[in-house]
């Protein structure tokens, strides 16, 4: 929650990323307590729609669900007695905390209140109805903020709370979105990086990187662009099996168009740009984007004639020659498949990573015979003792055709 200085007899309560009510410092739900149980699933129904209340009905329902219970209203009853006694062991004023008017539940409105989800929802409508722009900023930014994570995550399962968490990012992704192209138009990139990282920080895998990578680029901290790049591409493809997307691909297009070098004599940028210093055996593996850019090269080179290319896509199959999509083991068994291809092919071709457990191998100035070969001994490598899992190729010959302008390619599976 992002406040700086919590102040004395006010109720902070937490409902961004986890769940914790404190009272003067002092914790009285959530955090290490146990967040299902049902005095801190009643305060979080109950504070959080405090304006509007919670009918008897649908408070039995959402604490009870389908329980076939005797007498559920006394059941109702004994729950929110027993809260109203932990509330004031817990050090809160004695007081009527939960009003019941007219078959509506209500939070009291005597205890000062501060609710993170709710002041990140009223900053983000201060700032669509701001006309200033400087202040717009500065509430899109403060908003963002107190967005530090998923609307009650351990209620993933429940429909009102996950409404309310599909609400709540759509309006988090508008916060940033709003907040970086107005950064952009200010070529505030400092801000722009550092809400960048924020955004990657509380909502993994939702593509933020693109705005830290088009800050960076545009203040002409180059290496540091290069890095964040390499880095998202390996977490993407190691926690989803995802490849690029096109805002990453478009920044790291840009990243190669901006990136400048001081005046130098040719052998010296010879010498920068050689990998001669790298003796590593086996093939060349590189970023998707680089392996791209390989191929498209050797399609050019291709014209001429005189050199046979084969693409070869490697996939990790269970005993039934089903392709693995997830599981404990497609980490270990794509990392190991990947070690075995690099290690069989030879240092003029090129690897890279396509998806969780596949990759893409691109054969140089070789012949099907020896794809077959070179897939026996990748096996050789992979393959250990009665492992059922499997690898399964797919080939493809693509050479240069000038009456149809492009590669014919012919595919082989084994």
């Amino acid at each position: 929650m992002r406040i700086t200085d919590m102040k004395e007899d006010v109720l902070y309560v937490r409902m961004l990323g986890g769940f914790s009510a404190q009272w003067n410092g002092k914790l009285i739900a959530g955090g290490s307590k146990a967040n299902a149980s049902q005095f801190a699933y009643l305060l979080q129904i109950l504070i959080h729609n405090r304006d509007n209340g919670v009918t008897r009905d649908r408070l039995e329902e959402l604490l009870f669900e389908d329980r076939d219970m005797s007498n559920i209203h006394h059941a109702l009853q004994s729950v929110i007695y027993n809260a109203k006694k932990k509330l004031e062991l817990a050090g809160l004023p004695p007081m009527n905390y939960i009003e019941h008017k007219k078959g509506v539940f209500f939070w009291t409105r005597e205890i000062p209140l501060v609710e993170d989800a709710a002041c990140f929802e009223d900053l983000y409508q201060k700032a669509e109805s701001a006309e200033d722009e400087n202040e717009r900023i500065a509430l899109y930014m403060e908003a963002c903020h107190w967005y530090t994570g998923e609307f009650l995550p351990m209620q993933a399962a429940v429909i009102w709370a996950a409404h309310e968490a599909r609400r709540y990012r759509e309006m988090f992704c508008d916060c940033v979105e709003k907040a970086a192209a107005l950064l952009r138009l200010r070529q505030d990139f400092f801000q722009m990086e550092e809400l960048g990282v924020y955004a990657a920080k509380v909502d993994p895998l939702a593509d933020w990187e693109p705005v830290t990578m088009e800050a960076l680029v545009s203040m002409g901290r180059h290496e540091e662009a290069r890095r964040l790049y390499e880095s998202t591409v390996d977490y993407y493809f190691n926690e989803q099996g995802l490849r690029p997307s096109k805002k990453l691909m478009v920044q790291f297009e840009r990243l190669g168009e901006e990136m400048m070098h001081r005046y130098a004599v040719l052998d010296q940028i010879q010498g920068e740009l050689s990998g001669r210093n790298d003796d590593s055996p086996g093939g060349y593996y590189c970023s998707y984007p680089v392996f791209q850019g390989i191929y498209r090269m050797i399609e050019r080179m291709l014209e001429r004639g005189g050199q046979s290319v084969y693409l070869m896509l490697c996939t990790v199959v269970d005993s039934k020659g089903n392709p693995m999509r997830s599981g404990p083991m497609l980490e270990e068994l794509s990392k190991r498949m990947g070690d075995a291809i690099r290690r069989t092919i030879r240092r003029g071709d090129a690897l890279t990573q396509y998806g969780k457990g596949q990759y893409l191998a691109l054969l140089v100035n070789t012949t099907r015979e020896n794809c077959t070969v070179i897939q026996k001994r990748i096996n050789d490598r992979f393959i250990i003792g009665r492992q059922r899992s499997s690898i399964q190729y797919y080939v493809n010959s693509v050479f240069w055709e000038p009456e149809f302008g492009k590669p014919r390619k012919q595919e082989n599976q084994s």
